[in-house]
């Protein structure tokens, strides 16, 4: 099996590491010990793998022994969380637990013979050292939220560092940072004295499909619609640039080099890999026919199911095309280009303001869930609007999901409220009482997910269809998922379904003999733009509930945006990427993934952007909530 072990790391492009044999045989020993005490395949493994090599931005592909330690914790964790779902009345303890049992401020006789959860005096908290601003903090009058609220205390109430620096982008533009205590002493004063921002410009380029739309209704033939229109729209944009001449039917035989464009396909139903790579043509050019790809020449590529690629090579025998050159960026149409007809502006005011306003933008970007696992309190969401009543940025963008459908109460039930009910009380009650804070010159966005329990779930998915009151309408605007806006003439592009985790579980690649580990999470966010679409895979990753109807329009990306807000489980990051590089229409944007406001009972991490003009004068920074 030691051997199945090392086969299955390498076909996916990882090295059993050590300074000789004797190491790595101890190194494939010590990860058969997991495989049999977890009960893991290899594939299951390595896939574990996978997510810990990315979630800790290792270095390199090889397996070092350095790394197993690390790697065991991040198994142990994965049985625990595994555990805990299964076994909902379980509790295991922890170091909090004993903390909260031995504080001199809670010695309760009643609560230390009793379990953790029991009822606990709440501690007072000092107003002037409060990280809360004057918000509404009212809740509906329901029993579950009195209960909750007053007879306890939360591990999210006794997180440490909160609000601090996790990653700043750009840090030499940065000015030095000052020390919590100074913040605390100056940052009431500077509040009242500080001028509200001007209020940014809003307008949404791509927002489909519309609230209310059919969906479900997708037929056998709107999938093969929406493929052959991927891989013949390509193909012309490809034979517009005139340096690839016309595309070519690569499942004939021939002895002359040709190109070829077509989609990459996986041969089965595993996982792709260099044996089962197949090439599927257009109708018009091979009658929407496969052949297997041969890419033993190609020193480099990335490669994933549903990629549409470019391929020169020949064919001798009419059953294997030989590639020996491989293009996986489709060339960028000038006519693809939003026409300002399609731009709408949410308020006239953005056309007079948008000279002073011009590419200058600060924004706060956070995606849910937005409370934690043992309640359904929306502290993570209420501290964060709190900070945003410091900061005031001119637009805060909030991804879902909101209502999360994994979350264990809304799973098994228990909520005495309506998944609607929760979201309007304690969701759009919290966003009127910020932007009333705040006033007319704050914006906020609502993108949802396809895993909010009180809406559609289909993607493409529409907006939130939400009557609000007239003078709200204005601040909170709601977008489709995914969607297309520019604000301040700076455009944003958004899609909520991890794509840049599904990604990473299909994705091949091979890097030149000697060169350097690449970025992966880089490299994983350039395919979304490369491919021109918000989720190029196919077949779609299990769970995400793709319509192909709605698919055609929705799914477009017309050409790069200046940021690319991706959320997802993998490690949070923002990222300064290209397109383009060997062209001199080489494009430069921001990869976003703000991580998960809330992670389990804890809190996890949002970001802050302020761009001002280029990628080069742009701040960002990874905040802990």
């Amino acid at each position: 099996m030691e051997e199945e072990i090392r086969a299955e790391f390498q076909s996916n492009g990882f090295i059993i590491g050590g300074a000789g044999p004797a190491d790595s045989a101890q190194i494939l020993s010590t990860l058969l010990t997991y495989c049999v005490n977890y009960k893991m395949s290899p594939a299951d493994l390595v896939s574990n793998w996978e997510v810990y090599y990315l979630n800790r931005q290792l270095d390199g592909l090889k397996v070092e022994s350095s790394y197993l330690d690390g790697f065991l914790s991040h198994l142990q964790n994965e049985v625990k969380e595994k555990l805990i779902k299964e076994e909902t009345d379980l509790h295991i303890y922890s170091s909090n637990d004993v903390d909260m049992l031995l504080s001199n401020t809670h010695t309760d006789e009643e609560g230390i013979l009793d379990t953790p959860s029991t009822k606990q005096e709440k501690p007072h908290v000092d107003s002037s050292n409060s990280e809360l601003t004057p918000l509404t903090t009212e809740r509906p009058s329901s029993i579950r939220a009195a209960k909750t609220n007053g007879d306890r205390i939360t591990p999210f109430a006794q997180r440490v560092n909160k609000f601090t620096q996790h990653y700043v982008l750009n840090a030499d533009n940065v000015a030095s940072v000052p020390s919590k205590d100074e913040v605390e002493t100056s940052e009431d004063e500077l509040i009242r004295r500080i001028q509200p921002s001007q209020k940014c410009t809003l307008q949404v380029q791509r927002s489909k499909p519309e609230p209310g739309c059919r969906f479900m209704y997708d037929r056998m033939e709107d999938r093969f619609n929406y493929l052959e229109g991927r891989i013949g729209r390509s193909a012309r944009l490809f034979s517009a640039t005139g340096l690839c001449g016309q595309p070519a039917d690569a499942t004939l035989a021939s002895e002359e080099n040709m190109f070829a464009v077509g989609m990459v396909i996986c041969d089965g139903e595993g996982r792709l890999n260099e044996k089962s790579i197949l090439l599927q043509g257009s109708v018009e050019h091979s009658r929407g026919q496969r052949v297997r790809l041969d890419l033993k020449d190609i020193n480099q590529f990335s490669l994933f199911p549903g990629q549409v690629v470019g391929i020169e090579g020949h064919n001798p025998s009419g059953h294997c095309f030989v590639a020996s050159k491989l293009i996986d960026s489709i060339p960028v149409s000038v006519d693809d280009q939003l026409p300002c007809a399609k731009k709408q502006a949410v308020d006239h005011e953005g056309h007079q303001n948008s000279n002073t306003l011009s590419r200058v933008l600060s924004s706060v970007i956070a995606a849910g869930p937005f409370t934690t696992t043992d309640n359904l309190l929306f502290e993570p969401l209420q501290e964060l609007l709190s900070y945003a009543c410091r900061k005031q940025p001119q637009l805060l963008i909030l991804m879902g999901p909101f209502i999360d459908s994994d979350h264990p109460e809304i799973k098994k039930g228990t909520s005495d409220q309506s998944f609607h009910d929760i979201f309007r009380f304690e969701i759009l009650r919290k966003l009127q009482d910020f932007t009333q804070y705040l006033g007319y010159n704050v914006r906020v966005i609502l993108v949802p997910s396809v895993r909010d329990a009180h809406h559609d779930t289909v993607f493409p998915q529409p907006a939130f269809d939400l009557h609000l009151p007239e003078d709200i309408t204005q601040q909170i605007t709601c977008l489709s998922n995914p969607s297309l806006f520019s604000s301040n003439e700076i455009q944003f592009g958004c899609c909520t379904v991890d794509i840049l985790k599904q990604l990473s579980g299909d994705e091949i690649s091979r890097k030149p003999p000697g060169g350097k580990a690449a970025d992966r999470i880089g490299r994983l966010a350039t395919h979304i733009v490369k491919q021109q679409s918000y989720y190029p895979l196919y077949p779609p990753a299990a769970g995400v509930p793709m319509d192909f109807s709605l698919a055609k329009e929705a799914l477009e990306i017309p050409s790069a945006p200046d940021v690319l807000l991706l959320p997802s489980d993998l490690a949070p990051s923002v990222k300064v990427l290209s397109v383009n590089e060997d062209t001199e229409e080489q494009k430069r944007f921001i990869c976003v993934n703000p991580g998960r406001l809330a992670k389990g009972i804890g809190g996890g991490t949002f970001v802050e952007l302020y761009y001002n003009e280029d990628t080069e004068k742009t701040k960002a920074f990874i905040m802990r909530i």
